[in-house]
């Protein structure tokens, strides 16, 4: 039986890295973007139910994520609607995935938005992945076509840094990438006992 780590941070925070560490350790990464990301992609699982709800939404047999946006700003029962679609399925697609390394002892859910969905109920520790608020904001803006608007338009949608810190089990800072894989393999070690058979 696995110990299931979530792992979040808001943006700009470091996950991206962070996960990336945690592959390099052995340790399983189920991933909530691109599991989203598949079910959009042509043929994918949510391609036939949206565009039963709105045939506008699905081009060439994936989701036009464009069409997505037009339709939630023009329709505001819209994103319940599509949330019902989506949610199941990215719930199966972490079930089957945390199913899958049942023989692992550690399995890391990445969440971008895991307290902001009520994520913490499926996760039996939580790690927030958290940065200065300048070098935050440095990072994002530094990201192509990123603009000081849209970063605090991502960010009023995020629970705060400093309220995800207080209800976080584990906190990694990432302020350097040598500090950062140091903190997940003793992160690792910890929750593991130092069994990693990954």
């Amino acid at each position: 039986m696995s110990l299931i780590l979530g792992l979040t941070g808001s943006i700009g925070m470091g996950k991206s890295t962070t996960t990336g560490f945690f592959r390099e350790a052995g340790v399983p990464v189920w991933d909530a973007d691109a599991a989203v990301h598949a079910l959009y992609a042509k043929g994918g699982p949510a391609a036939a139910p949206i565009g039963a709800l709105h045939p506008a939404a699905v081009r060439d047999g994936a989701i036009d994520r464009a069409a997505l946006r037009d339709w939630i700003a023009a329709d505001a029962s819209a994103l319940k609607r599509i949330e019902g679609v989506v949610h199941p399925l990215v719930g199966q697609s972490r079930a089957d995935f945390i199913a899958a390394h049942a023989d692992k002892p550690l399995v890391v859910v990445d969440v971008p938005l895991l307290f902001e969905t009520g994520g913490e109920r499926y996760v039996d520790r939580i790690l927030v992945v958290s940065a200065p608020a300048d070098v935050q904001r440095a990072r994002v803006l530094a990201r192509p076509g990123m603009t000081e608007a849209h970063f605090q338009t991502i960010l009023s949608k995020q629970m705060p840094d400093a309220e995800k810190r207080a209800r976080a089990d584990h906190i990694i800072e990432t302020l350097t990438l040598d500090q950062t894989r140091a903190a997940v393999q003793g992160l690792i070690a910890e929750l593991t006992g130092g069994r990693n058979d990954a």
